[in-house]
């Protein structure tokens, strides 16, 4: 699905690469108490190390882009860190038949990695300049498996529902219910919502299930710091 990086850089981002790997893996054991994974799964951690990350930010930030660590990436937004972009993968129990709508498309890069493991990966971006960009650089990188829309994400995606998995990589105030609707029963959503409680921090990521009978339930994951969804319902 992806072009192998070519030129005098590739083996030293492929060293850089497998240290990042490492560094998941170790900040996954180190948070299993909160989230319940001691480790992720072999498909994520093999996506994870197949997407050339430093395709995805600008050339400024380069020589950060195996650092297990945000980046902003232009408009006010960031590229999340790997090890939350692994969590977040992870937690979808995705498997290789599923169609997993991401909301919040960025510079691309969550968008590459679920496109490793899924066949098709439909993604919303509201700000023009980034949803182009985006679109250009997964095209130029071989990700023809991957639809980009311009749009609001709290209204989902309706003409590619309903979906096995959505992932939300803003923060929102509540979980669209446009989002719920377009989840198919059995489905998983992983999102950042905000919260004023407890002393962890604004924000807490969420795991939620919709049963046969179109009930959700949430699992409090982890508190997180993700920039705000844009748009309304």
């Amino acid at each position: 699905m992806t072009k192998k990086p070519t030129g005098p850089m590739q083996a030293a981002n492929k060293a850089r690469m497998d240290r990042l790997i490492e560094q998941i893996a170790a900040e996954t054991e180190a948070t299993a108490f909160f989230t319940g994974r001691q480790k992720l799964s072999p498909l994520v951690m093999t996506a994870m190390a197949r997407v050339p990350r430093h395709e995805f930010i600008p050339e400024s930030y380069r020589v950060s882009a195996y650092l297990n660590v945000p980046l902003p990436i232009g408009h006010g937004q960031t590229i999340s860190q790997p090890y939350i972009v692994a969590l977040m993968t992870d937690l979808l129990d995705l498997n290789p038949e599923d169609t997993v709508l991401e909301i919040g498309t960025g510079c691309g890069y969550q968008a590459a990695v679920l496109a490793e493991i899924v066949p098709h990966v439909p993604t919303v971006e509201m700000v023009p300049a980034l949803a182009a960009e985006a679109s250009q650089r997964l095209r130029r990188l071989g990700y023809g498996n991957i639809s980009v829309k311009l749009g609001q994400g709290r209204l989902g995606w309706p003409e590619h529902s309903p979906f096995d998995a959505i992932i939300v990589t803003a923060a929102s105030d509540d979980v669209p219910q446009k989002l719920i609707e377009q989840l198919r029963a059995g489905g998983r959503m992983v999102i950042p919502v905000n919260t004023e409680r407890g002393y962890w921090g604004q924000q807490d990521l969420l795991r939620l299930n919709k049963r046969n009978s179109g009930e959700i339930s949430r699992t409090n994951v982890l508190p997180v710091a993700f920039v705000p969804l844009i748009g309304r319902d």
